[in-house]
This record gives C-alpha cells, sequence and structure tokens, in this order.
C-alpha cells in the first residue's frame, strides 16, 4: 500500500529527518542539465521555443558534457535562473565574474 511521504516524515527520528533533508540538498545540488528542466516543469520544446533552437538541437546540448559558457548561460537564463562560476582552488573558492553580462 502506497504511504504518504508526510506520514513517513512523521515517523522518523529528528537525526534521520534532518540527514534525508541534507541529502536530498546535496542531491538537488548535483544536477544534470535535463533534470534542472524537468525540475523547473519544462519539456524539450517548451525551452528550445524559448531558446529559439529545434529541439533536437536541445537534446544533444543536454547530453553533452562540455559547452560554451555562453551556451551554458543562455540555458540557465531561459530557467530563470543565473549562471554563477567558481573555481575552487587550494585555500579558497574564486567567483569567475568576466564571464558574466
Amino acid at each position: 500500500m502506497a504511504r504518504n511521504f508526510r506520514e513517513l516524515e512523521a515517523k522518523m527520528k529528528p537525526q534521520q529527518l534532518a540527514h534525508a533533508k541534507t541529502r536530498a540538498k546535496e542531491m538537488m545540488a548535483e544536477m544534470l542539465l535535463a533534470e534542472i528542466r524537468k525540475e523547473a516543469g519544462l519539456t524539450q520544446d517548451e525551452l528550445a521555443e524559448s531558446l529559439k533552437i529545434k529541439q533536437p538541437s536541445l537534446s544533444k546540448l543536454e547530453s553533452r558534457n562540455d559547452m560554451q559558457i555562453s551556451t551554458l548561460q543562455r540555458i540557465v537564463e531561459a530557467l530563470g535562473g543565473k549562471l554563477e562560476l567558481v573555481a575552487h582552488l587550494p585555500g579558497s573558492d574564486v567567483r569567475l565574474t568576466q564571464f558574466e553580462k
């Protein structure tokens, strides 16, 4: 029998609940572009239309592991976000600003 998540959550110990929420947040922070698009509630057709490209082109972009920063920036902005690049260097994190509009 299916159970309501709220029911399961209510039965969890505070420590378990905190761990589950932390893990969910970590998983959300590590998403593929296609997952981000789906989470935003958009189909490939809808996002492609807003980017003024064809759906097969968006499909190829979502499956790539390398693309221009400007292309990634356009996709993120079409999803309602803002792209920030951070270099994690020994001793410090540096936000790269030369690619900002």
